[in-house]
């Protein structure tokens, strides 16, 4: 009984991929019809559905499929011609027979699904003669077009022979044994010589192509646990690490790191067993394109780039819906139909493309289409009517938070109701289940030229990188997908930079005001007492739309953290998204930023949000140059340098324990590869001098490899207008500027890649 269920389950699996390819394969053909190659493929996925569901008693599938053949049968021969209608048969063929597998894997058997009116619509095309010229030159096409060469078993069938003959000569062929073939062509006087050696060759092939298979089927729950497993071992790794900085045997040290190293490689590689190319969700996408397009009576294209960027299962199932959806109302309300394009000067057919991508860690997703837009002017009165803003609210909105609107629940542009959309109920849906994966999306539209809808969304939900810090004496992990930066307010400072607007407080930083929140007050917890000497630490977080400021006592450091779900009794809580257990084995929860964000009322209130935004304070810009965001800092006998944020790809310290020395050079262990250390006096060709204890360093990452630039202290992040006074070049130095009211000489990251390998003689020249 086991081995005729693994059997079912394999036929259930194999039958559900064949039919994804089989719709996949039929909505390309109606676009290019004379495509046999095409043709093929679609035939050989129903014959194989019915041949298994034969073997196995599916009698329901088995006379489906049988008609569904014929039907492919008549096209393959060009006494039919493919058109929307016989299309929409054969899909709805395919539908009828998911159904029926979705019933087999539910029960065991077929169920009682009536396909009685199918059998007959797709019979009726069966018997259905050429009816006119147009099929007969069709016919006439395919005949000339090329033919894909036949394998050797319909070659030996087409001749007469008979099956239990043709099984046996296979059978011998299997065993290298090929004069059985041989002789059955030459007694029936086959085809040319050349033919034999070509059909030959193409089965020699395909039985290359199945024995070179190198992937094999593995049960989710098999993954997930060594998923598990994997976690937990990370878990150990970190409280081994912990002990690390208190240890000075190299031989322990050593084994150490290479514990680190290994469990990273088997992270990495663990983690690569859960990823799915994201084209997997995309394959049903053309289906609903073509169908909607017909129901809509529109024409639309759908162009699909980077279907092969991978993410992890958990969040690949997570997004089906929000992208059938968002792909759903951009046929529906957003492509306009071929009357409306062509007196728009534009393309009947519209087009829709999906483009997908990594970046910085995570994985970039845009949908837009070349239609109508969204006009904010109707979505700002959509809202007020239905009570969603005020008048006085919404003439304080700038362009992109009227178009964040459509986000709100129950509000839609649409003028009329369809089966498909225009109820404003979705969008909100959509919103909500992209940040619960960690994401955001976000809006940009253009009224009669399109929109493009960009959701951003982490790689993996089950390891990820987290900040630890501390408040009253508690440890908490925040995701570094919604960390931007840290701030530190001396205590000669605060009361300068903290302020309150509207009773809330808030940190004026760089000009503009940033909500905050006292991680203790928010979870009730005793604040640690505090020191007239004590600081302030501003962790700058990205919560949707807004930043805001969370205070806590201590940042502590940055770890790859396993993230353990809540239990049900605590999964209500508004600030927590999980819980890691750390090296020490005690627990921290980890911080839902949204949550949190939601808790001052910082997302949903856009009263308030609009009076924080009127007490903004903005620098103006000089020379008509854009500001921009440096790092300040200083290092050697310079004074004060700078570097432009955006080349910064983390602000790091290290122990002198850790450095070792390669080819002459400082070089450390960091994130599984081997990073070089520069010292700015070493770049300028001096002598790079002792590290301290401890030592700060600025990473920059390209191209895969990262360098690391030693510095004494992290001055402050400022952002303004820079206009370089002096352009004189000295190695990585590309300027001087003035940078809050202070001369600061410009330093090019980049350009450190090219100038510290060269020797200390050509650095100074």
């Amino acid at each position: 009984m086991n081995e005729m269920q693994e059997v079912i389950d394999e036929f259930l699996i194999e039958s559900s991929e064949l039919l994804e390819q089989f719709e996949r394969d039929l909505v390309a053909l109606e676009k290019d019809r004379n495509n046999p190659e095409l043709l093929a493929s679609i035939f050989r996925a129903i014959h194989t559905i019915k041949g298994s569901g034969g073997t196995l008693g599916f009698s329901t599938i088995a006379a489906l499929t049988h008609v569904g053949e014929n039907l492919l049968s008549r096209l393959r021969d060009g006494l039919l011609l493919l058109d929307p209608a016989i299309a929409t048969a054969l899909l709805s063929m395919a539908d009828a027979l998911r159904s029926l597998l979705s019933k087999i894997k539910e029960s065991g058997e077929e169920g009682d699904l009536d396909t009685s009116s199918l059998l007959e619509q797709l019979s009726q095309y069966v018997s259905a003669l050429p009816a006119n010229t147009e099929n007969s030159v069709a016919a006439v096409e395919t005949e000339k077009a090329p033919q894909p060469v036949p394998r050797i078993g319909e070659l030996l069938m087409s001749m007469g022979t008979s099956a239990e003959e043709v099984h046996s000569a296979l059978q011998a062929q299997e065993t290298g044994d090929q004069r059985k073939i041989g002789e059955i062509l030459v007694a029936n006087n086959a085809a040319e010589p050349g033919a034999l050696v070509e059909a030959l060759r193409v089965q020699r092939e395909a039985a290359a192509d199945v024995h070179a298979s190198n992937t094999i089927r593995v049960d989710v729950g098999l993954l997930d646990k060594l998923m598990n497993r994997v976690g937990e071992l990370v878990l150990a790794r970190n409280q081994i690490l912990q002990f690390t900085g208190s240890q000075e045997d190299a031989m322990f040290l050593n084994a150490a790191q290479r514990l680190n190293l290994i469990t990273t490689e088997l992270q990495e590689s663990v983690m690569k067993t859960r990823m799915q190319p994201i084209g997997t969700v995309w394959n049903a996408l053309p289906r609903i394109v073509r169908d909607l397009s017909l129901e809509c009576h529109k024409q639309v294209e759908i162009e699909m780039v980077g279907a092969e960027t991978e993410l992890d299962k958990t969040i690949i199932e997570a997004i089906k819906g929000p992208l059938t959806h968002i792909v759903r109302n951009s046929l529906d309300h957003g492509i306009e139909t071929p009357e409306v394009r062509v007196a728009r000067a534009k393309r009947p057919q519209g087009l829709l493309t999906l483009r997908a991508f990594h970046e910085g860690g995570q994985v970039i997703i845009e949908i837009s289409d070349d239609g109508n837009g969204i006009r904010t002017e109707a979505v700002k009165q959509k809202a007020i009517a239905k009570g969603k803003l005020r008048e006085e609210e919404a003439a304080r909105m700038s362009e992109r938070e009227l178009l964040n609107l459509v986000f709100l629940p129950g509000l839609s542009t649409a003028e009329q109701v369809t089966n498909i959309s225009g109820r404003g109920v979705g969008m909100d849906v959509v919103k909500t289940n992209i940040e619960k994966i960690g994401g955001n999306i976000d809006l940009q539209s253009t009224p009669e030229q399109g929109t493009t809808i960009r959701i951003k969304i982490p790689l993996t939900l089950a390891i990820i990188p987290a900040l630890m810090v501390t408040s009253a004496g508690e440890r908490f992990a925040i995701p570094q997908v919604s960390l931007v930066e840290l701030v530190r307010v001396e205590a000669d400072k605060a009361e300068r930079k903290l302020e309150f607007v509207h009773g809330a407080p808030v940190y004026r930083l760089r000009g503009n005001l940033l909500p905050l929140i006292h991680l203790n007050r928010v979870l009730n917890m005793s604040a640690a007492e505090a020191h007239a000497e004590d600081c302030t630490n501003i962790v700058v977080l990205q919560a949707g739309e807004r930043q805001i400021g969370l205070v806590v006592d201590d940042i502590n450091d940055t770890e790859e953290i396993v993230v353990k779900p809540l239990s049900k009794q605590l999964k209500s809580l508004f600030c927590f998204a999980g819980a890691t257990i750390m090296g020490d084995g005690r627990v921290a929860l980890i911080l839902d930023v949204m949550g949190l964000a939601q808790f001052i009322h910082i997302v949903n209130e856009r009263r308030d949000t609009a009076q924080i935004a009127d007490s903004v304070a903005r620098d103006a810009t000089a020379n008509g140059l854009a500001a921009q965001s440096w790092l300040v800092f200083r290092a050697g006998d310079r004074g004060r340098m700078a570097i432009p944020l955006s080349a910064v790809s983390r602000l790091e310290e290290f122990s002198c324990r850790a450095v070792e020395y390669s080819a002459g050079r400082h070089v450390i262990q960091y994130r599984g590869e081997i990073m070089p250390l520069y010292t700015v006096p070493e770049v300028l060709g001096k002598s790079p001098g002792d590290l301290p204890q401890l030592f700060q360093v600025i990473v920059h990452s390209e191209d895969g490899t990262s360098i690391g630039l030693v510095v004494d202290e992290i001055l402050d992040i400022a952002e303004q207008t820079v206009a370089r006074t002096t352009t004189q070049q000295t190695g990585p130095f590309c300027g001087t500027a003035v940078i809050q009211q202070h001369v600061t000489d410009l330093f090019d990251l980049r350009a450190l890649r090219q100038h510290a390998s060269r020797s200390p003689q050509e650095a100074i020249a």
